[in-house]
Formats: C-alpha cells, sequence, structure tokens
C-alpha cells in the first residue's frame, strides 16, 4: 500500500491530532463520501437511511453538490473583485504638542480639511437604515407598553409575518390629495405580473356629507388616481376593479413584478380578544396598535355589520383604514373601516364578500328594509326583563322599519323582535349578514342575477300585541348599500292631521295582525 504524503500541518500536529485525524479519515472511508452531518439527516428525512446500495447515486449527488458550491465560490469572488473596500472612518484630531495654529497653521489647515471629510463620511453612513441614528424611537406598543410583556414575543412575530401582505395606497383627482389608506394583497398572477388588493372603498369616496351611513348620500369617484406604494420604495399605479358600498369594501389591480405575501383570515373573532392594528405611514414605516374585540349595538348612524377595537387613548394611529386587525397567529380577523370610531369587518363576512366578488365579480346583498339592535348585546338588567315579560331571551330588535319598505307593509314595526330567518334563529347582526351573503351566493349558484326579489321567510314577535308570526318578506337582491327612509308626511292642513291621527290609531291596532 502506497504510504500517504506527509504534509506540513502533519509534522506540525502533536500526536493526539494526529490520532484524531486519522478517526475522521476512517469515517470518511466507512460513509465513502465526505457528507456533512446535517446533509445526512436531511436525506434520511426524505428518503430514508443510506443503504449500501445507494453509495453510487450518493456519490453522484455529492460530486453535484461539490460542483455547485464550486460555481458559488466563484460567482462569490466575482463579487469580492467588483467591491472596493471602504476607508475606516477614524475622527481626526491634533496632538497637544501641535495645537497652537499660530506655530503649526499647516497642521490646523490639514485638521480642518480631514475634519470636513470625516463629517462628511459619516453623515453618508449614519443615512443608512441600519444607523441607530436613523431608527426612530419605538412608537409600537410591543415595547410601549409592559403589560403586553406575556405575549410580546408571539405577538412580534404575529405581526412581522402579518405585515408582509399589508401596503399602502394614496388616491387624488385632478391633482388634488384625496385620502391615504392601507390594504392587503389577496391575489397575484404569475404570468401577468399583476396582484389583486382589497382595500377600504373609503379610498375613492369623494363626498361624505353626512355621518348617517343609512341615508346613502356619499358619493364615489370610480376614475380617482390610485397610487400603490410597494415595500421597496416604489409606486404603482392601481388600477380600479370593483367597490361595494355597504360594507365599504373596494379592490385593485397593480402591476409587481416579485409575488406577493397574502394573508391567512381567521373568522373566529371574540370579544376581550387581544388584537393588533396594522397600517403603514407616509414612511411604508410599519405602524401597530394593540387593543381588544369589543362587540357591541352600533350607533343609528352606522352599519350593522360591525365589530369595534378598543385601545389605549395614547396609542399612536395613522391612517389606517383599509389595513388589517390580526391576533396572536398574525391571522386578520377583521378589517378597519374607520380608524376613529375603531370598527373593523370581521373576516366571516370578509371572506364571504371576497369569495362573491372573485366569483360573480359583485357582492350582492338583501335589502330587508330594517335596522336592528341585538338582544344579546344588551345590558343583562334589559334582557332579563325581557324574560320575565315576554319569556324571550334572544333576537334582533327592529330599530327602524324603511318607509314602504315590505317590511312595513307586512305590519312590522319599531321595536317588534325578529326570532328567526328562514327557520334559523339568529343572535346578532353579524351572523344576519353572514345568513344574508350565503342567501345570495345560493341565489346566484342557481343561475339568478342581481336586483331580483327573493323571498326570506321570518318569524317575528310583536310585544304590544304578545302576537308571535311568521311572514314572508320580498326583498330585492342588490350590490348598492341599503338606504333606510324615515318614515314622514306633509302637513298640508288641520283636517288632513286630525284625519292621519284618526287613521293611524286604526292602522296601529290592525296592521300587526295583518296576515300575510
Amino acid at each position: 500500500m502506497t504510504k500517504p504524503e506527509r504534509t506540513r500541518d502533519d509534522a506540525d500536529a502533536t500526536e493526539p491530532e494526529r490520532e484524531a485525524k486519522k478517526k475522521r479519515n476512517s469515517l470518511g472511508e466507512e460513509l465513502e463520501v465526505d457528507t456533512p452531518l446535517y446533509d445526512r439527516a436531511a436525506h434520511q428525512l426524505r428518503c430514508g437511511p443510506y443503504d449500501q446500495d445507494d453509495s453510487s447515486s450518493v456519490t453522484e449527488a455529492n460530486g453535484a453538490r461539490v460542483e455547485e458550491m464550486t460555481k458559488e465560490e466563484e460567482e462569490e469572488e466575482e463579487d469580492l473583485s467588483s467591491f472596493t473596500p471602504k476607508s475606516p472612518i477614524r475622527k481626526p484630531y491634533i496632538p497637544d504638542e501641535l495645537s497652537d495654529p499660530t506655530v503649526y497653521p499647516e497642521i490646523h489647515a490639514a485638521f480642518e480639511d480631514a475634519q470636513a471629510k470625516y463629517i462628511e463620511k459619516l453623515c453618508r453612513r449614519t443615512a443608512l437604515f441600519t444607523s441607530k441614528y436613523r431608527r426612530k424611537e419605538a412608537r409600537s406598543c410591543l415595547f410601549n407598553h409592559e403589560h403586553l410583556h406575556p405575549i410580546r414575543e408571539s405577538a412580534k412575530r404575529a405581526v412581522l409575518h402579518a405585515a408582509k401582505s399589508v401596503i399602502r395606497l394614496s388616491s387624488s383627482v385632478e391633482g388634488e390629495p384625496l385620502t391615504n389608506c392601507c390594504g392587503l394583497w389577496i391575489d397575484w398572477d404569475r404570468e401577468s405580473k399583476k396582484g389583486t388588493i382589497l382595500t377600504t372603498a373609503h379610498l375613492i369616496r369623494s363626498k361624505h356629507p353626512v355621518e348617517d351611513h343609512w341615508i346613502g348620500r356619499d358619493e364615489y369617484d370610480i376614475k380617482a388616481n390610485v397610487t400603490v406604494h410597494l415595500r421597496d420604495g416604489t409606486t404603482a399605479e392601481g388600477h380600479y376593479l370593483n367597490h361595494q358600498e355597504h360594507y365599504d369594501l373596494a379592490f385593485f389591480k397593480v402591476r409587481v413584478d416579485e409575488q406577493v405575501q397574502f394573508p391567512y383570515f381567521n373568522g373566529n373573532v371574540h370579544c376581550g380578544q387581544d388584537v393588533f392594528r396594522l397600517g403603514r405611514d407616509q414612511s411604508m414605516d410599519l405602524r401597530i396598535t394593540h387593543g381588544r374585540v369589543e362587540y357591541w349595538n352600533p350607533a343609528s348612524v352606522e352599519r350593522y355589520h360591525y365589530m369595534y377595537f378598543l385601545h389605549e387613548q395614547d396609542d399612536y394611529l395613522c391612517d389606517d383604514d383599509g389595513g388589517p386587525v390580526i391576533d396572536l397567529e398574525g391571522k386578520v380577523v377583521g378589517l378597519i373601516n374607520n380608524h376613529l370610531s375603531a370598527s373593523f369587518v370581521p373576516s366571516s363576512i370578509l371572506e364571504k364578500c371576497v369569495g362573491l366578488w372573485t366569483k360573480f365579480g359583485c357582492i350582492p346583498r338583501l335589502h330587508l328594509g330594517m335596522r336592528f339592535d341585538s338582544m344579546r348585546l344588551l345590558d343583562p338588567i334589559n334582557v332579563e326583563k325581557m324574560w320575565r315579560m315576554h319569556n324571550i331571551e334572544d333576537g334582533l330588535i327592529v330599530e327602524e322599519v324603511s318607509k314602504d319598505s315590505h317590511a312595513e307593509k307586512r305590519g312590522i314595526c319599531f321595536g317588534d323582535i325578529i326570532e328567526c330567518f328562514n327557520g334559523k334563529r339568529i343572535s346578532t347582526t353579524i351572523e344576519l349578514e353572514n345568513m344574508l351573503l350565503v342567501r345570495c351566493k345560493d341565489h346566484f349558484d342557481q343561475g339568478n342575477k342581481l336586483n331580483a326579489k327573493i323571498n326570506v321567510s321570518i318569524q317575528v314577535f310583536h310585544p304590544e300585541e304578545r302576537l308571535r308570526r311568521t311572514i314572508n318578506l320580498n326583498v330585492e337582491v342588490s350590490d348598492h348599500g341599503e338606504i333606510i327612509t324615515k318614515g314622514t308626511y306633509p302637513i298640508t292642513s288641520t283636517e288632513e292631521t286630525s284625519a292621519t291621527v284618526q287613521s293611524s290609531q286604526n292602522v296601529a291596532g290592525l296592521k300587526c295582525l295583518a296576515a300575510c
């Protein structure tokens, strides 16, 4: 056997080192290939343990890996050859023995020149985003709020994961700024390199004259110029696809070359749950606000499909309308509708809206012609009183009936209680909205279209008459915002007033007893 050549390293090595090297060499011979331990473990996870019969394939694979590593090393050497190392940053100074400028004017002139170059170089480096001088003081609640320490790590992971799908948008009309919002990527086509964004319709809302959403006076400009601010600091033009006024949602398409990150949705959100609002400011910096989910009956001017975000009053808020509300797993539980009132559309509704728009190109909804409050969300004192007086613990209380609606014609009045829709008990308005969206999907799946009329069966309890009825409502399928028209009538004479009063008294006693 040929004696191995003795290298300089072998000559310099101690006896224990030479023994250790012999063991390593023998181990390599047994494995027949110099394979790192993590490579062997990975191979076993994918393909099972190495067999003796697999030695040739393993050797071939290792050869390919060595060749690949050689190419990478060559590329790295090329990169290094094109890189010019910068001179170190050193602060100039004048030794004490040369500190007199009158004696050493040339030294001090050179110092001034060196000081200027030093400051210039220092400013250039401190301008980098990695410099601590450029990192802003943390406004994030994850560092400012001590009570969040128990969930800080999990929350940080959740935020960083969800933030990858959050972008910023801005709009303008004829050069005049309109608003700033946030949005979420929900689709990306590899061939066309175009992504789809879900955001709030506030982005293109040009007029909002009154706070009452049920009046329907908001105006939207679908020709507004929309700019999408991408994560790399560039911008792209957003192209309008669709918007839905009732849910205040909008969809835009934008060209983006790199694949985007999609969010995960979680439709199960409950009161008191720890959540975070995410948004981006004008510098595209992430904004994080901690809060808890609240669910209460909305004000009379609000739609009733919202949940609410309770937060510390001193938390920094940006224009994050259209931004996500996420849970501690980084999943989206809602979309911010109004960052001031802290309302958001829960994901159970969002997912159905996105699904309907994706499949049918619109988001249809049944217009019932009524506003509701949920009994479940009332004070327990009131709930107990209703149970004690009427043996009712659950349902939706009618707050308003639209003038000339089918509900009004069927005798449904303010204060009545809707117990069931299509035979199913409904406890909250969000449950109602989900039911309406599912019913619309069934309607479209059967080949039907928008603006059709369909029947909805409801069970209503009239507390004044202590009467329970099941009636059919003929309601419209529409993708517009529902309008509730207040019941009014003009007074033109004293005779008409007395006649109207008498007529109203008769109707009040009879219309709640009218049959379908």
